[in-house]
């Protein structure tokens, strides 16, 4: 009896991490699935735009699951374009990438529009923030209105629409499954689904190397 009021916690803790999530509960499977951008990792997509509120509440849950996340996990941040007024800021995510300066404007600029409750509405005041942020005038201008960035926001277009999604942020894994904290319960509910269907398909692949490698041997 002692030895069982002693494993009782253990099982309980157990059966929380062991918790099974539901396809169109907490999370639903792309009716067309898209290609990654390695075949060598979980991909993970996080769609997002600098104007909405709750991609700002859960860059803090992100930025931490990020810090630590596992090496075979490949995230990627995605500005994602819903419409005509979602570009500019959209373009500020792929300036900033271009420019190798996301580490100084992401958090920055969240909190900038959310915080500060700034309006950067134009050209003007993105160029602004990003001086601010240690980028020359001369370089933004370069950058932002380069063939480049047309190139980057014609794809985040593209791919906001394959994976029909319909608000943000939405985190895309391996390009087979969506979630949000809308449908998960909350961010850090959102973390735990995240973690779980990674694990899953990191179980799948597992499985199909170990079927090709069975067939390959016979």
């Amino acid at each position: 009896r002692l030895l069982l009021f002693m494993l009782l916690p253990v099982f309980a803790a157990t059966a929380v991490l062991a918790k099974d999530y539901k396809e169109g509960t907490e999370y639903l499977k792309l009716a067309n699935p898209q290609p990654t951008a390695s075949t060598d990792s979980i991909e993970v997509v996080e769609l997002f735009w600098y104007g909405c509120p709750h991609c700002y509440q859960l860059e803090p849950y992100l930025k931490d699951w990020v810090a630590g996340k596992p090496d075979d996990v490949n995230f990627i941040r995605l500005p994602a374009i819903l419409g005509p007024g979602w570009e500019l800021l959209s373009k500020a995510w792929v300036t900033a990438e271009l420019l190798g300066v996301t580490e100084q404007t992401h958090t920055a600029l969240f909190e900038e529009i959310h915080k500060r409750r700034q309006r950067i509405n134009n050209e003007e005041k993105l160029r602004e923030f990003f001086v601010k942020h240690g980028v020359s005038a001369a370089d933004f201008d370069k950058t932002f209105r380069s063939f480049a960035v047309a190139i980057k926001l014609n794809n985040a277009r593209l791919m906001t629409r394959r994976y029909a999604i319909t608000g943000v942020p939405t985190l895309i894994v391996n390009g087979k499954y969506s979630t949000s904290a809308s449908i998960a319960g909350g961010n850090p509910e959102l973390i735990k689904v995240l973690d779980y269907l990674i694990e899953r398909e990191r179980k799948q692949v597992a499985a199909q190397t170990e079927t090709a490698v069975t067939t390959a041997s016979q």
